[in-house]
């Protein structure tokens, strides 16, 4: 990290791994360009990451990501490091802060459609274990979206394994807003 410039903090090691494929998709080396991404272990260490690498730790250029649930937790840690106050959504992008929908699986899956998705887990090999969640009790009836966006996040390590995969099958147009605004940003 000593030739880092920006540091991009994201909740987990899925955000990481998909901002990760969307660069080098478009020919980016992040850590080339003095870029880290930094995977906090959830969102509510976000304060420790912004003291850390912000204006009262090693003055760093911050940017990152994450799920509208911690948009407030990202927001207050922002204001307490003196980067603003009463930080509006708009006032978060300028510093480069993107909140996700929902989550970055609910954005992907938006942005692919669910048939897309299916032939991705399909591809993975999982189709057989999606179809068997479908087959639950509480997730009969609920939307292919709902069911596939459980899936992503049940089983160890799927939403990391699917990260990259689902971002490779995005149509370049159809890139999630705050992926690409990210991405931009930096």
């Amino acid at each position: 990290m000593s030739d880092t410039q920006t540091v991009v903090l994201v909740e987990g090691d899925s955000d990481k791994s998909a901002i990760e494929a969307l660069a080098e998709r478009h020919g980016r080396n992040l850590a080339a360009e003095g870029i880290s991404l930094v995977a906090m272990g959830g969102a509510t260490n976000i304060g420790t990451y912004v003291g850390r690498f912000g204006p009262h730790g090693r003055d760093l250029r911050l940017a990152g990501l994450c799920d509208v649930g911690e948009e407030g937790d990202y927001r207050r840690a922002l204001e307490r490091a003196g980067l603003g106050s009463d930080l509006s959504q708009s006032d978060l992008e300028a510093l480069g802060f993107f909140v996700c929908v929902a989550d970055l699986e609910d954005e992907l899956i938006r942005a692919l459609g669910t048939d897309t998705v299916e032939r991705v887990v399909d591809a993975e090999g999982d189709l057989s274990s999606f179809r068997t969640l479908q087959m639950q009790p509480a997730w009969r009836g609920r939307t292919t979206h709902d069911q596939l966006r459980r899936f992503m996040g049940s089983g160890s390590g799927r939403k990391i394994r699917y990260a990259g995969p689902l971002v490779a099958a995005l149509d370049p147009d159809r890139v999630p807003r705050p992926l690409e605004m990210l991405l931009a940003h930096l």
